[in-house]
């Protein structure tokens, strides 16, 4: 099927698979009810929406999301975007420093083709993801990745991509890692987030503050069919103790996480219920 869908993006004009999508979304929303009920709430209680509007921020969100999808996959196939690049001085500036850094990423926007155009002046970028992808995602991944830099640390089981990280950040790279899912992790920092609190992974913190290094917030949000625009801001840290440290940088990872989605609301693609205790 991914194979198929690489093949279709070479011959046909993405218009075209964006068309048949807009169709498709209607009866993934019935299938995936969970997932829309999460949305409609983000929509209704985060959002301060109506139900009218609430509905059509849940078919946006899943049209986008379908989007962000095709456009992977194009990637893939050879296509090409325009990004506008006007952060990436935060990213360069950083990576002329001594020193590696941590890049924090998101299920918001396409941070993936983000990865695809970043350029890290005189260090290498790694990014940690998830191992049970299908194999075609994890082939052009590799090939994408390949032609940028950028190599892939698999998520482990047995936790041994830890060592990966520590051993990179002690050479000075950057390591990319996603801060916004716990996967149900006992080990988990609390943040104001959306005037609730919300749970957030203390692993990605955690590290930043035990090497002593800074963060970096990246975010790829899609403006048009063929246009992206990346938001890097750095992340904020303060006390005085390793806890509170951890803290104060998980409760900065979530500000930019809410201003970036007050902007472009319909691309978190977050299918369950985040502030569920």
């Amino acid at each position: 099927m991914q194979r198929s869908l690489i093949v279709l993006m070479k011959v046909l004009p993405r218009v075209v698979l964006y068309g048949v999508m807009a169709l498709v979304v209607p009866f993934y929303m019935l299938i995936n009810r969970a997932g829309y009920r999460a949305t409609y709430r983000f929509f209704r209680e985060r959002m301060g929406y109506g139900p009218l509007r609430s509905f059509a921020g849940v078919y946006a969100n899943h049209f986008v999301f379908g989007g962000v999808i095709l456009d992977r996959f194009a990637m893939y196939a050879g296509k090409t975007f325009r990004f506008d690049n006007a952060e990436n001085d935060l990213i360069m500036e950083k990576s002329a420093e001594p020193g590696g850094f941590i890049v924090s990423s998101s299920h918001v926007g396409n941070y993936e083709l983000a990865g695809y155009t970043l350029h890290c002046s005189g260090k290498s970028l790694s990014a940690l993801v998830f191992a049970g992808e299908k194999k075609t995602v994890m082939d052009g991944r590799r090939k994408m990745f390949s032609e940028t830099g950028i190599s892939m640390i698999p998520l482990m089981e047995d936790m041994s991509h830890i060592y990966e990280i520590n051993r990179l950040l002690d050479e000075g790279q950057i390591v990319s890692m996603p801060c916004d899912r716990i996967f149900g992790s006992a080990k988990f920092v609390e943040a104001p987030f959306f005037g609730e609190t919300a749970r957030f992974p203390m692993g990605p913190f955690s590290i930043a503050v035990t090497k002593g290094v800074p963060m970096i917030a990246v975010f790829s949000m899609k403006t048009s069919l063929k246009g992206y625009r990346l938001h890097a801001r750095p992340l904020g840290m303060s006390g005085v103790t390793r806890a509170e440290k951890v803290a104060s940088l998980a409760a900065s990872y979530a500000r930019e996480l809410e201003d970036v989605l007050r902007t472009y609301p319909c691309q978190w693609f977050n299918y369950f219920d985040f502030w569920k205790k």
